[in-house]
Order: structure tokens, then C-alpha cells, then sequence
């Protein structure tokens, strides 16, 4: 996959990703695009490991696996801040 291609899956797959995961108002492009691309490499990660295949283009299959590795990764960040503001 080329660059572009990574920046249109990790654009797509942040964006829908920040819905699921209530976190779209706080989040521009260019976060939607590093969250989508970091998600790609957890989800093709994730998958791999249950002998699924990873990202292997720009495709639907891509997207989902992009998707649901972003996903985690926001709800992750998220579990980090909420424990982080209870810490007087």
C-alpha cells in the first residue's frame, strides 16, 4: 500500500472509529488519520494472531481491521485519561 492509501484507510477507519468510541467533537483529521493508521497495525496484529489476514489494501476487509484496531486503541487512551483525572 502506498502512503496515500494509508492516509485515506487511517482517515476512514479513525473517523468511524472516534463514533463508536464517543470521541469525534475532540478529534480533527489529521488525529483521525495517526489513530486509523496506528489501528491498522494493532488490528492487523490482533487479527494475525487468530489466522485472520491483516491490512491488505485499500479495501472493506482493510477498513474493518483498521476500524477495530483504532477503536481499541481510543478506548484505551480513554480508560489512561479517566483514571489519570482521578489523581489528586
Amino acid at each position: 500500500m502506498g502512503i496515500l492509501s494509508w492516509i485515506i484507510l487511517g482517515g476512514l477507519a479513525g473517523w468511524i472509529a472516534s463514533m463508536f468510541a464517543k470521541t469525534n467533537e475532540s478529534m480533527g483529521i489529521f488525529a483521525n488519520i495517526i489513530v486509523g493508521i496506528i489501528g491498522a497495525l494493532i488490528g492487523g496484529f490482533i487479527f494475525e494472531m487468530f489466522g485472520a489476514s491483516d491490512v491488505s489494501g485499500l479495501n472493506l476487509y482493510s477498513l474493518l481491521v483498521a476500524t477495530v484496531g483504532a477503536f481499541i486503541l481510543l478506548t484505551i487512551v480513554k480508560m489512561f485519561r479517566r483514571s489519570g483525572s482521578n489523581v489528586h
